[in-house]
């Protein structure tokens, strides 16, 4: 789950992180009152899940009220790479010395928290990392031991930061590590890390993604989704306890385990097609569980036929008919399904299937016969 920046900065502020004073807001009036309580110079920035504000004109510094209120009216509503800016924040103009670029990921490949510095901040960290590898300080941290003081310094010295500050910013590192393991993060990300003219270490902006998993750790956290912000689909499967991943194709792909429909998202792209979704039904699929997949999927205008990739074992064939049958009786699919269905109960699964005679639904006996039969389908759509 990918948090606001103001929301970012509410969490590290729970943490000791330095963060400039601010106020969330959603209306022009809220922004003007934000900005008259802060004072002036103060940033008027764009709350949306994504970089590149600045460029767009999402970020902007208001000298007066006048100004703060012609900001906020330009950026309430404005599109910022598909995403339609609802929410404000307002903070208090920020003395710039140098930036840096901070940040603590979960490095899958290591099985370990990753911390990164670099004395480049204010710029598109995969750009330094294209251009000068060397610029960025790493250290993978082993998780019983903890992130200690010594790696603080030793990062700083590694990444070149001002002599004076390689302590504070090696505290800052240590409270950024807090936040990730405290709040059950996969990414927290400060660019740019800012150092003040009075040698203070702040964070001036703050990216921080979390666990969906772990939600149920952290109440308060669980509150903070945007669902604005969020795929219809997967937010309308996530509802119906249904794992699902929306893709750009146009194949509806339903499969029970995980391992098996990423095979067959592998066999429909061998086959030459695209597939339009990772949706995995799950062990024991029931009826109800079947019917509800399918409207998922179909709730997907790009999708132009589907594939139902099968193989019973607590899974029972005949239950995933069933519920197809049932699909097909309340919301009348428009695009061919192909049905694959091996395993537990598959005979009489294809059985109810001949029986019910369903409209457009085709059955193979093979999955790459199967994946053949969907993209030829979905092409001929």
């Amino acid at each position: 789950m990918d948090l606001l920046e103001y929301q970012g900065k509410q969490l590290f502020a729970r943490h000791g992180v330095p963060v400039p004073e601010g106020r969330p807001a959603s209306t022009v009036e809220e922004a003007v009152n934000a900005a008259d309580e802060i004072g002036y110079p103060c940033v008027i920035k764009a709350q949306v899940q994504i970089g590149g504000r600045g460029k767009a004109g999402g970020i902007k510094v208001a000298k007066d009220r006048p100004e703060a209120e012609q900001h906020a009216k330009a950026i309430l509503g404005m599109d910022i790479r598909g995403l339609t800016v609802h929410e404000l924040w307002v903070e208090g103009a920020s003395e710039i010395a140098s930036e840096y670029y901070a940040s603590v990921v979960f490095d899958r490949s290591a099985k370990a928290p990753l911390v990164l510095l670099s004395t480049k901040g204010g710029m598109d960290i995969e750009q330094v990392a294209d251009e000068d590898p060397t610029a960025i300080a790493r250290l993978h941290v082993d998780p019983l031991l903890g992130f200690q003081d010594f790696h603080g310094r030793r990062l700083a010295f590694e990444a070149g930061v001002d002599e004076d500050v390689v302590r504070p910013v090696g505290a800052m590192l240590s409270k950024l590590y807090d936040v990730f393991v405290s709040e059950d993060a996969t990414l927290v990300e400060v660019n740019p890390l800012i150092i003040t003219p009075a040698r203070e270490v702040r964070a001036l902006d703050a990216k921080v993604t979390l666990d969906d998993n772990a939600l149920y750790r952290h109440p308060d956290n669980a509150a903070l989704r945007d669902l604005s912000s969020e795929d219809p689909q997967e937010r309308m499967a996530r509802e119906r306890d249904l794992i699902y991943v929306k893709l750009d194709g146009d194949v509806g792909i339903l499969g029970n385990g995980a391992g098996l429909v990423m095979s067959t998202l592998d066999v429909v792209a061998e086959a030459g097609g695209s597939p339009a979704n990772f949706l995995d039904a799950g062990g024991g699929s029931k009826a109800e569980a079947i019917t509800s997949a399918v409207e998922v999927i179909l709730s997907n205008p790009n999708v132009k036929a589907v594939l139902f990739n099968i193989f019973g074992g607590i899974t029972r064939c005949d239950e995933v008919a069933r519920g197809l049958i049932e699909a097909f009786d309340q919301i009348s699919p428009q695009v061919p399904f192909v049905v694959r269905l091996d395993g537990t109960n598959d005979k009489e699964g294809r059985a109810l299937l001949a029986e019910a005679n369903l409209p457009n639904v085709h059955t193979e006996s093979t999955m790459d016969d199967a994946a053949r039969k969907v993209v030829e389908l979905a092409a001929a759509a």
